[in-house]
């Protein structure tokens, strides 16, 4: 947050954005961002005016905003504090899919076919190793809130006679083995952040400069034959991505080498999650840039 010798040095007077909108934007993003973490005390309003330089009205405004969205509680004589969050989280480095995931933590999950058609296949598709492909869209929510897009690729002659009825709220991969009997055992996988487009930020009810969460990848059944190709927009607020840290079997190495430890192992992949942060948080802003 802003340092008290530095009031208002986030907030623009000129700005044709009213201070209570800029005020509310820049508290709102540290508490997306985990800068303001669940629990957090903010600073009272008389230090906020302080600290923005800005009036009394603008602050009140700003948290009243805040608190509409549910993003801070607001109590008689406590102040405001930033609120619990329901966060979906996902394994990544699972082979089950984000439905079956959701369900094993008992939230409600919603499955909306949006569509499914015959298409050409194409270099994203060649692995799949068919002339045509099934196309399938799906949004999926968790307790009432839409957090994906979902985009798959299957191999048409396998899964010719699959119906969006067969889906409706129901897991891809559970249908793939209930009715197909194909397992899915293995997969590769990639994780960006990316600008979403118009239709995306409507059915995930972001804004317009929000960046989105994309997870894609290829999926291997028990055969070791491909299955799908899949692209998975989240939204940025209600999923997390998780993976688990385990150390990785000692390779022969040279004498006198260091082997890899589960240290290293852990360092990486912590390494990796901040440059994403870091990568989100950059598209955020030049979003925000270009809107203005």
């Amino acid at each position: 947050m802003d340092t008290p010798d530095t009031p208002g040095r986030l907030l623009d007077a000129g700005s044709s954005e009213p201070l209570h909108l800029q005020l509310r934007g820049h508290l709102r993003a540290q508490i997306l961002n985990h800068s303001l973490p669940p629990g957090t005390s903010l600073p009272s309003e008389a230090q906020l005016q302080v600290r923005y330089g800005v009036s009394r009205s603008v602050v009140r405004q700003a948290l009243g905003a805040l608190t509409d969205e549910g993003l801070i509680e607001r109590g008689r004589g406590r102040g405001s504090t930033v609120a619990p969050r329901r966060e979906h989280h996902r394994l990544v480095h699972r082979t089950s899919g984000l439905s079956a995931q959701l369900g094993s933590t008992g939230a409600s999950v919603g499955t909306e076919v949006l569509s499914l058609s015959l298409q050409d296949a194409d270099p994203s598709t060649a692995v799949l190793a068919t002339p045509q492909v099934l196309f399938l869209e799906r949004l999926r929510t968790a307790d009432g809130v839409p957090i994906a897009v979902i985009h798959t690729w299957l191999p048409a002659p396998t899964f010719a006679d699959l119906t969006a009825e067969a889906l409706h709220d129901a897991s891809l991969h559970e249908v793939l083995g209930e009715k197909y009997g194909v397992r899915i055992t293995s997969g590769k996988r990639q994780i960006r952040a990316v600008p979403g487009d118009g239709d995306l930020l409507r059915l995930l009810q972001l804004e317009a400069s929000s960046p989105v969460l994309l997870l894609e990848g290829t999926s291997f059944d028990q055969d070791g034959r491909p299955v799908e190709v899949f692209s998975t927009w989240h939204h940025p607020d209600h999923v997390v991505f998780d993976i688990d840290i385990q150390r990785e079997p000692v390779a022969q190495v040279p004498a006198g080498s260091p082997a890899p430890s589960a240290v290293d192992t852990a360092e990486a992949l912590a390494d990796r999650a901040r440059r994403l942060g870091a990568e989100l948080m950059r598209f955020a802003d030049g979003l925000s840039t270009t809107e203005r």
